[in-house]
């Protein structure tokens, strides 16, 4: 069976610029055809390629704005045709009496040609500029996206702002990623979900719910998910990214990420039957994270405080090595330099009898070995060697 070939779309550029022109929104051309905002966008920087129906409403949607603009677009005046010059009538004129001198024509003075203004060069942007509107775009909404993971307002904001503080550390490398949002969303998850987060004092005490019943409901179902399988619900049908892009930022295969989505979303099902359909779930997912009252830290105050920990620990490193080297010299200057066994203090020993220095025998000594000589002793004679 042969597969009919992919509709054709635009480059990614010429697919903003189609929208730019039909003066649409992202969120707009994502209702459309039927996607989220960050899916557009991920399609108008070509991250992501659409595939299947998506595929075919997009190119459809994109060939009818190209037709509008090619009516909308003014034509051409057409040149304007020079008429055949008429032949002047002659008439009979008086023949004058005195012909007079032809005076010389003035010669035209040369106009200056304009000189060609050159375009302004694009001006670049310092770091800090860099990095606070990158702050500015995409920091609100990802508190929001953190608060769905762990349902408390300032550890979300919290590791928001961790996270920014790391890209800052790492600014020339965030710069350069392919998906500077991306990088930073995936730092603040793994902060947010770290399980020492339940060994802080401000975890014990739990924070308000919502006031709204059904965002209360919601909520306490997503945080009885397992870590993964909520992470992954909220990148899959919360943000709005493929299954590729949600296994690759997840560290997960694809086969496993699709397995812990359906099985988030059975879970949800089971709780809140309503939410059976994909799309509903998206959009109550979108309003229990715009129904709080998130706040974002401002750029300025972020980098601050990236800043400032770094010289923290900075300076706690360069103290413990300072440490470490003093201890290691006077370990070195104060240890022996070979092993010495201690000496044992002496102890009185009793029950021994006094050594006795040898003296001469006595009468009774001499006679007892002079017959122990004489007597002739049981068992085999002793060999001693002769000389033959």
């Amino acid at each position: 069976m042969t597969r009919s070939p992919a509709t054709p779309l635009p480059p990614p550029k010429a697919r903003r610029r189609l929208r730019e022109t039909a003066a649409l929104t992202q969120t707009q051309l994502a209702d459309r055809v039927g996607v989220t905002p960050a899916t557009v966008r991920a399609w108008e920087s070509g991250r992501t390629t659409p595939r299947g129906r998506k595929r075919e409403a997009y190119a459809k949607l994109l060939k009818t704005l190209a037709e509008e603009e090619t009516v909308q677009a003014p034509e051409p005046e057409p040149e304007s045709k020079l008429e055949p010059e008429a032949k002047p009538q002659t008439q009979p004129e008086p023949e004058p009496e005195a012909k007079p001198q032809p005076q010389p024509e003035p010669q035209p003075q040369p106009q200056p040609q304009p000189q060609p203004v050159a375009a302004p060069e694009p001006v670049a942007l310092t770091p800090a500029q860099a990095f606070d509107a990158l702050y500015a775009f995409s920091a609100p909404a990802l508190v929001r996206q953190t608060f769905l993971l762990t349902g408390r307002r300032e550890q979300a904001r919290e590791s928001v702002e961790r996270a920014f503080q790391a890209a800052w550390e790492h600014w020339p490398e965030v710069a350069r990623d392919r998906d500077p949002v991306g990088w930073v969303r995936a730092t603040a998850y793994e902060y947010a979900l770290s399980p020492w987060q339940r060994l802080r004092p401000r975890h014990r005490h739990p924070e308000p719910p919502p006031a709204d019943p059904g965002d209360r409901t919601l909520l306490n179902t997503l945080l009885r998910l397992p870590p993964r399988h909520r992470r992954t619900l909220v990148l899959y049908d919360g943000v709005g990214l493929d299954l590729p892009e949600t296994a690759a930022e997840t560290e997960a295969s694809t086969p496993a990420t699709a397995n812990r989505l359906l099985r988030a979303r059975e879970a949800v099902a089971g709780r809140l039957p309503a939410l059976a359909d994909p799309q509903v779930l998206h959009r109550r997912l979108a309003e229990l994270a715009s129904n709080e009252r998130l706040r974002a830290a401002e750029p300025p105050t972020v980098r601050r405080g990236g800043e400032r920990r770094a010289r923290l620990r900075t300076r706690a490193a360069i103290a413990f090595t300072v440490a470490l080297i003093g201890t290691t010299a006077l370990t070195v200057r104060t240890a022996p330099t070979h092993y010495e066994p201690p000496v044992s203090p002496g102890q009185a020993v009793r029950g021994v009898p006094q050594r006795v220095a040898p003296g001469a025998l006595s009468d009774e000594e001499l006679e007892l070995r002079q017959k122990l000589r004489d007597q002739v002793q049981d068992g085999p004679e002793r060999l001693s060697p002769r000389l033959e």
